[in-house]
Protein backbone atom coordinates (compact mmCIF):
# COMPACT_ATOMS: atom_id res chain seq x y z
CA UNK A 1 0.00 0.00 0.00
CA UNK A 2 1.32 3.39 -1.22
CA UNK A 3 1.16 6.43 0.64
CA UNK A 4 -1.29 7.78 -2.13
CA UNK A 5 -3.55 4.74 -1.77
CA UNK A 6 -6.97 6.38 0.05
CA UNK A 7 -6.06 9.99 -0.53
CA UNK A 8 -9.54 10.65 -1.87
CA UNK A 9 -11.34 8.56 0.02
CA UNK A 10 -12.77 11.15 2.13
CA UNK A 11 -14.40 9.44 4.40
CA UNK A 12 -15.39 12.12 7.05
CA UNK A 13 -18.02 12.97 4.01
CA UNK A 14 -20.60 11.85 6.69
CA UNK A 15 -23.52 10.28 4.32
CA UNK A 16 -26.49 11.35 6.60
CA UNK A 17 -25.13 14.94 5.88
CA UNK A 18 -24.07 15.14 2.53
CA UNK A 19 -27.62 14.18 1.14
CA UNK A 20 -29.05 17.69 -0.75
CA UNK A 21 -32.04 18.26 1.08
CA UNK A 22 -30.28 17.88 4.98
CA UNK A 23 -27.17 20.02 3.77
CA UNK A 24 -29.53 22.58 2.67
CA UNK A 25 -31.46 22.02 6.27
CA UNK A 26 -28.32 22.09 8.51
CA UNK A 27 -27.06 25.48 6.34
CA UNK A 28 -30.25 27.48 7.48
CA UNK A 29 -29.69 25.86 10.70
CA UNK A 30 -26.30 26.98 11.18
CA UNK A 31 -27.05 30.80 10.40
CA UNK A 32 -29.89 30.65 12.53
CA UNK A 33 -28.57 29.71 16.33
CA UNK A 34 -32.23 30.35 17.63
CA UNK A 35 -33.36 28.02 15.18
CA UNK A 36 -36.58 28.15 12.61
CA UNK A 37 -40.27 27.11 12.42
CA UNK A 38 -40.72 24.27 10.21
CA UNK A 39 -42.55 26.78 7.80
CA UNK A 40 -39.61 29.27 7.30
CA UNK A 41 -37.29 25.96 7.46
CA UNK A 42 -39.09 24.39 4.13
CA UNK A 43 -39.28 28.01 2.46
CA UNK A 44 -35.99 28.31 2.60
CA UNK A 45 -35.08 24.83 1.57
CA UNK A 46 -37.88 24.38 -0.80
CA UNK A 47 -39.32 21.38 0.38
CA UNK A 48 -42.46 20.46 0.64
CA UNK A 49 -43.52 19.58 4.64
CA UNK A 50 -43.78 15.78 4.01
CA UNK A 51 -40.40 16.16 2.77
CA UNK A 52 -39.19 18.25 5.19
CA UNK A 53 -40.54 15.97 7.90
CA UNK A 54 -38.83 12.92 6.69
CA UNK A 55 -35.63 14.69 6.17
CA UNK A 56 -35.49 15.84 10.01
CA UNK A 57 -36.82 12.69 11.20
CA UNK A 58 -33.48 10.85 10.22
CA UNK A 59 -31.35 14.33 12.04
CA UNK A 60 -33.61 14.08 14.85
CA UNK A 61 -32.57 10.39 15.45
CA UNK A 62 -28.64 11.24 14.89
CA UNK A 63 -29.27 13.97 17.59
CA UNK A 64 -28.48 16.23 15.45
CA UNK A 65 -31.42 18.47 15.32
CA UNK A 66 -33.92 19.46 18.46
CA UNK A 67 -37.56 20.06 17.38
CA UNK A 68 -39.97 21.86 19.88
CA UNK A 69 -43.47 21.87 19.66
CA UNK A 70 -44.98 24.57 21.37
CA UNK A 71 -47.94 27.12 20.48
CA UNK A 72 -48.02 30.88 19.46
CA UNK A 73 -51.50 32.08 20.38
CA UNK A 74 -53.40 29.37 19.35
CA UNK A 75 -51.62 28.44 16.86
CA UNK A 76 -49.07 25.36 16.92
CA UNK A 77 -45.42 26.51 16.15
CA UNK A 78 -42.69 23.72 15.46
CA UNK A 79 -39.55 25.20 15.72
CA UNK A 80 -36.46 23.59 14.69
CA UNK A 81 -32.73 24.04 15.76
CA UNK A 82 -29.04 22.53 15.52
CA UNK A 83 -27.84 20.97 18.39
CA UNK A 84 -24.45 21.08 19.76
CA UNK A 85 -23.87 18.11 18.78
CA UNK A 86 -24.82 18.62 15.31
CA UNK A 87 -23.29 21.86 14.98
CA UNK A 88 -19.78 20.25 15.48
CA UNK A 89 -20.67 17.06 13.72
CA UNK A 90 -21.12 19.79 10.35
CA UNK A 91 -18.55 21.50 11.37
CA UNK A 92 -15.75 18.41 11.01
CA UNK A 93 -18.11 17.55 7.83
CA UNK A 94 -17.50 21.34 6.32
CA UNK A 95 -13.80 20.60 7.29
CA UNK A 96 -13.56 17.25 5.40
CA UNK A 97 -15.41 18.97 2.25
CA UNK A 98 -13.27 22.08 2.10
CA UNK A 99 -10.13 19.43 2.12
CA UNK A 100 -12.22 18.22 -0.91
CA UNK A 101 -12.23 21.44 -2.56
CA UNK A 102 -8.77 22.16 -1.57
CA UNK A 103 -7.07 18.65 -2.88
CA UNK A 104 -9.51 19.14 -6.29
CA UNK A 105 -7.69 22.66 -6.83
CA UNK A 106 -4.17 21.29 -6.35
CA UNK A 107 -4.63 18.19 -8.48
CA UNK A 108 -6.20 20.41 -11.52
CA UNK A 109 -3.71 23.02 -11.54
CA UNK A 110 -0.43 20.02 -11.06
CA UNK A 111 -2.52 18.40 -14.40
CA UNK A 112 -2.76 21.75 -15.96
CA UNK A 113 1.24 22.29 -15.59
CA UNK A 114 2.09 19.04 -16.43
CA UNK A 115 0.46 18.70 -19.46
CA UNK A 116 -0.48 21.65 -22.07
CA UNK A 117 -3.91 21.80 -22.67
CA UNK A 118 -4.86 20.44 -26.59
CA UNK A 119 -5.15 23.31 -29.20
CA UNK A 120 -2.67 25.25 -27.49
CA UNK A 121 0.71 25.46 -29.01
CA UNK A 122 3.69 24.79 -26.93
CA UNK A 123 5.61 28.18 -26.58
Amino acid sequence: MTEADGRFAYDGLDRTLHEKARLGILTALVTHREGLSFTDLARLCTLTDGNLSRHLDVLVEESLVQITKAFSGRRPLTTCKLTAAGRKRFREYLSQLEQVLRDAAEEESAAAKAKPRPGLAEP
